[in-house]
């Protein structure tokens, strides 16, 4: 692909998915978390990446990361949006606990990766995709793997199963007028 068309499928493809994730984030109430999602995406560091890696189909991160080991432009977007379980993860302080561990989340931010989750989806299954994807992708991806809070993983597993068991509708319904009550 030429740079110019992988520019513009880039753009296109980052811009589709902030929209998706404003309209979630807006039917759970986040009004200002869906204005402000992934702004870093638009930033050099990471957009750069995007045109000399983009596919279309997955993100050009992971084609960074194929090629050198690790992905500066996901360093980069994970250090800058809380709404990523990386963002949260550091140092234990407990002294029978060794190295990194994952912190709690905040509700705000589990429910604004739900969104992300399921617009990332949408975005690379097309019309393809299923109310299951986003729970699949997390139990096939990130489990077992990932640094995460048990508490954070909770949460999420049980928004993922409610959004594969009973919808979008029911689950944003949820996460607005249940979920970030219960603070």
């Amino acid at each position: 692909m030429s740079k110019w068309r992988n520019f513009w499928g880039h753009l296109a493809t980052i811009n589709h998915h902030k929209r998706l994730v404003m309209e979630h984030c807006f039917k759970c109430g986040l009004i200002w978390q869906g204005l402000m999602h992934d702004l870093s995406k638009y930033s050099w560091e990471e957009f750069k990446i995007g045109i000399l890696y983009f596919q279309g189909d997955k993100s050009p991160n992971g084609e960074e990361r194929r090629l050198f080991g690790f992905s500066r432009a996901w360093l980069h977007h994970k250090g800058r949006n809380k709404h990523h379980l990386e963002y949260w993860v550091d140092y234990s302080t407990d002294k029978q606990v060794m190295g990194l561990i994952g912190c709690d989340m905040p509700k705000k931010y589990i429910a604004e990766m739900l969104c992300d989750r399921i617009a990332a989806c949408k975005n690379y299954h097309g019309k393809a995709y299923t109310d299951a994807d986003p729970y699949e992708y997390f139990m096939g991806n990130h489990k077992e793997q990932s640094i995460i809070h048990p508490k954070t993983r909770e949460d999420l597993e049980m928004l993922l199963i409610m959004l594969r068991d009973k919808g979008e509708k029911e689950t944003f319904r949820y996460v607005r007028k249940v979920y970030l009550k219960n603070k």
